[in-house]
């Protein structure tokens, strides 16, 4: 295979984002909704959990790939797919574990996490589509 990385991410946060898919599921099933959240607490965390995944996946999915492709550094790469996927894992722990005063550490460190590691990749593209190196 061409792109380990890449292949090793997307296929990590494809089971990560069917677990959530299945546990929005469960949930829809419990309250027998459809559509909408139901003003159900669980409900509300395993959909935006699934969404936000779904939402910032792609597009790192696509860095790391176009990356991988320009030959750039493997480890680093490694290093930044894995620190994605732990950034996610914190804030979708964040979501199923809320509490009182505000969202909870490993959320707000999911978030943080997540847009470093984001910025990291579009600096790293940048800096190879200007040919530094």
């Amino acid at each position: 295979m061409t792109l380990p990385v890449t292949a090793a991410t997307a296929a990590m946060l494809a089971l990560l984002l069917l677990l959530l898919a299945i546990d929005t599921v469960r949930h829809r099933m419990r309250l027998r909704t459809a559509h909408g959240l139901a003003d159900d607490a669980k409900l509300t965390s395993a959909s935006r959990a699934h969404g936000n995944l779904a939402e910032h996946a792609p597009i790192v999915i696509i860095l790391i790939a176009l990356l991988e492709l320009s030959r750039a550094h493997h480890w680093g790469l490694v290093a930044l797919a894995g620190a994605f996927l732990l950034a996610r894992v914190l804030h979708i722990h964040g979501f199923y574990y809320p509490k009182e005063g505000g969202p909870p550490l490993t959320r707000s460190l999911g978030v943080i996490l997540t847009w470093l590691v984001m910025a990291a990749l579009i600096g790293w593209t940048g800096w190879k589509l200007t040919g530094n190196l």
